[in-house]
């Protein structure tokens, strides 16, 4: 068994095509997979929750109506406080000026507070006497306290007590002596107290129209079977909806399991189908709004997002399979073709380019692979070119290194002294001219340290002094420290001898050439400096410009016109040695001199 699997890995490892239809099968079915069970699961869980919360919020609602109708309508308690209702109460006899003043009061309250869904407001004392809106003054045939309401209030002074018209209505309404026939009725009763000693005098009766809760709970069902209905703290069903006998059994059923220890919604388990239970509970009432509704009917919609999500990972993975076969026809011929380019390309082939079709990434590889071809010609001709300059630069070196006219002229200068019989100076003036050429040779080699650079200069200098002896004096400053390090041959004799033959030999006067030297930003800064006759702005830009060339764009006749091996060779020859960051500088005020600054990284590392 395990051979066999280790040979189906090879077997699909060996092609690309199977290799591609390995990966289609997994990386497609198995994230449908997941994302169909997880997107079941997600939805299933927001929807149920969403039909749950719904549900919830409509008890919360009548829940919060019924408490606002109370809260607002005791508001017309403070009656009990008016001391024309409380001299009436307490009165013995008749006093038909309070009466009026206190039906005066009641239109009052209802012009302010606008209590639509008031039917009426009475008050009664022990003795049977009262007086309300749609009686007037009346006289009650009972004796009120035999009514189990008024006895409880005496007991419990301070209470209020909110009672529907199936529990209490009627007790009450035989004691008033009227009836409201077409409408039903909600009724808030609580103690008259006298001011001063809080003694119990009368009691108060609000008569509130309920229709809203039967209109609520008719008009108000769960999905398609479901209701709402109320029961008091007790479970006794105080309002329902015309609802079957099954549904009354089922009432009866929630009625035997203690809410108070369920959360606000639970699934109960009656026979075959469970059923969905949410309840919300009135604070000022402790009337419960208990919503029921098949369990199956809330959870609907998530079955039918079930089967949405099997159809549509069913055909994501029909449609993952065609797109692997039309892939396989459109990837696999471009890959070999540009397999087959890339291995004469390995092989030294530059021009085995590839024709992209399309758009896609396949073509824009061909074309990044042609492009990179074509790069690697401009690179390779680039560097024949920079060796080509390189080689240049070392034959202007070598042509400056044997100036004819330079060695012509000292020679001369020998001659002339020897004529004159001056044996001392022909002797400095040979040593430095052996010395000068023996440093611009070293053996062949194209790097010297500075402190070789700078002898060479001061053989250079030594020599010319001889010449122009009345105008040119020079100095060199260069820290110990910085002569160890590395520097390209014949760096500063050009920039001494443009110092001299553009600079101090057009100004009349003594000139003076320095040579300085110091490290910044971890470069090494060689500065020659003359006195002479400077340049104007407009060359000074000139050249500047001329420095920014490429290397090699110029003749050798131009050099010559600008001094010998010329100062742009020497910032070339930098810059091809040490990259763009290196090079010559150049200050200038004409009438007043140069600064020609050498730039070189600080490192004892060179590039041979």
């Amino acid at each position: 068994m395990e051979w066999n699997t280790l040979k189906l890995i090879q077997w699909i490892a060996s092609s690309l095509r199977l290799k591609l239809l390995s990966m289609f099968i997994i990386l497609s079915s198995v994230p449908l997979i997941v994302v169909g069970l997880i997107s079941y699961h997600k939805s299933y869980t927001v929807v149920s929750n969403h039909n749950k919360a719904s549900t919830q919020l409509v008890a919360d609602q009548l829940a919060r109506n019924i408490d606002i109708l109370f809260e607002d309508t005791e508001r017309l308690l403070e009656l009990g406080k008016n001391p024309q209702v409380l001299q009436y109460l307490y009165s013995q006899s008749e006093s038909y000026p309070e009466a009026k003043a206190i039906l005066q009061t009641y239109n009052l309250y209802r012009e302010t507070y606008k209590y639509d869904k008031v039917l009426n407001i009475s008050f009664v004392n022990f003795y049977g006497k009262g007086i309300s809106e749609r009686k007037g003054v009346f006289k009650l045939e009972r004796n009120p306290l035999r009514n189990p309401y008024f006895k409880y209030l005496i007991q419990y002074p301070d209470a209020i007590l909110r009672i529907p018209h199936s529990a209490a209505y009627a007790e009450y309404n035989r004691l008033d002596g009227f009836a409201y026939p077409k409408q039903n009725a909600l009724s808030i009763i609580t103690t008259v107290k006298e001011r001063i000693t809080h003694e119990v005098i009368g009691f108060i009766v609000i008569d509130l129209n309920d229709s809203f809760i039967d209109d609520f709970l008719t008009n108000t069902p769960i999905k398609d079977s479901g209701f709402f209905y109320i029961s008091d703290q007790y479970g006794n069903t105080l309002f329902r909806p015309d609802v079957t006998p099954a549904s009354i059994t089922m009432m009866d059923q929630i009625r035997s399991v203690p809410l108070h220890l369920q959360h606000d919604s639970f699934i109960l388990s009656a026979g075959s189908k469970p059923q969905f239970v949410v309840y919300s509970t009135s604070k000022q009432t402790g009337w419960k709004m208990i919503g029921v509704a098949p369990y199956q009917e809330i959870i609907a919609e998530a079955n039918s997002i079930r089967q949405l999500i099997i159809i549509t990972v069913l055909l994501s993975a029909f449609f993952a399979i065609s797109l692997y076969f039309f892939l396989n026809n459109r990837l696999i011929l471009p890959i070999r073709i540009l397999m087959n380019k890339m291995r004469k390309a390995a092989n030294g082939y530059l021009e085995a380019k590839v024709t992209p079709h399309g758009s896609d990434e396949i073509a824009d590889l061909g074309k990044s692979f042609n492009v990179m071809l074509d790069n690697l010609k401009t690179l390779i001709e680039k560097s024949i070119r920079e060796n080509e300059q390189v080689k240049i630069a070392e034959l202007r070196t070598l042509q400056a290194q044997i100036n004819p006219h330079f060695l012509y002229n000292t020679l001369e200068s020998i001659l002339w002294m020897a004529e004159a019989e001056k044996k001392e100076n022909v002797i400095k003036l040979v040593q430095a001219l052996s010395k000068f050429f023996r440093l611009s040779l070293n053996k062949g080699f194209d790097w010297v340290s500075i402190q070789t650079e700078l002898e060479h200069a001061r053989s250079y200098l030594v020599i010319q002094q001889m010449r122009y002896h009345d105008i040119l004096t020079y100095e060199i400053s260069v820290d110990r420290e910085l002569q160890d390090y590395p520097i390209l041959k014949m760096t500063l004799q050009p920039l001494i001898e443009n110092a001299l033959y553009h600079g101090i030999k057009n100004k009349r006067g003594q000139g003076l050439i320095s040579i300085h030297g110091y490290v910044e930003d971890n470069s090494i800064i060689l500065t020659v400096q003359d006195n002479g006759i400077g340049m104007s702005a407009d060359r000074l830009a000139q050249l500047r410009e001329e420095l920014e060339k490429p290397a090699g764009s110029r003749s050798p006749q131009d050099d010559e016109q600008e001094g010998g091996f010329g100062l742009l060779n020497v910032h070339h020859r930098i810059r091809l040695y040490f990259g763009p960051a290196y090079g010559v500088e150049m200050e200038s005020t004409y009438m007043e001199g140069s600064t020609f600054m050498i730039r070189i990284p600080k490192s004892k590392e060179v590039n041979r």
